[in-house]
């Protein structure tokens, strides 16, 4: 989907079933964007909350590669993310997540637990794939 930015929770769904599921794979399908800050994310939940093994979690997160472009992380981001945190009251990973979907030129940020429907500098709307 062009103009789409996931967050982690999105991309942890697809290891779920139901649902959920369905909705994130049906989303993450037509493309989008991610970071390096949503990598590493979900590389810390499938190593300790889905208990994968460090093979099992490269090959999964390899296959998100292959259905998003990733954005790095770099300092233009984190002081763009700072700036958000101040304005918005993000925390400081949701605020990196933010900033690399603003940078990427994305009209909406996927998130299941930021702020549903929050216009994010006139340009970029948070939205919960799951309402």
């Amino acid at each position: 989907m062009p103009g789409s930015f996931f967050d982690t929770n999105v991309i942890l769904y697809l290891l779920d079933d139901g649902a959920k599921c369905d909705r994130a794979e049906a989303l993450l399908a037509q493309g989008g964007t991610i970071s390096v800050q949503v990598l590493n994310e979900a590389m810390v939940n499938c190593l300790r909350k889905a208990r994968m093994s460090q093979d099992e979690a490269q090959e999964f997160l390899h296959g998100i590669r292959q259905l998003c472009q990733v954005r790095d992380l770099d300092l233009h981001t984190h002081d763009v993310g700072l700036a958000l945190q101040a304005r918005y009251g993000f925390s400081v990973y949701d605020s990196m997540i933010v900033a690399a979907a603003l940078i990427a030129g994305c009209e909406s940020l996927w998130s299941e637990d930021m702020h549903n429907g929050l216009l994010v500098e006139g340009q970029m709307r948070i939205r919960n794939p799951f309402t």
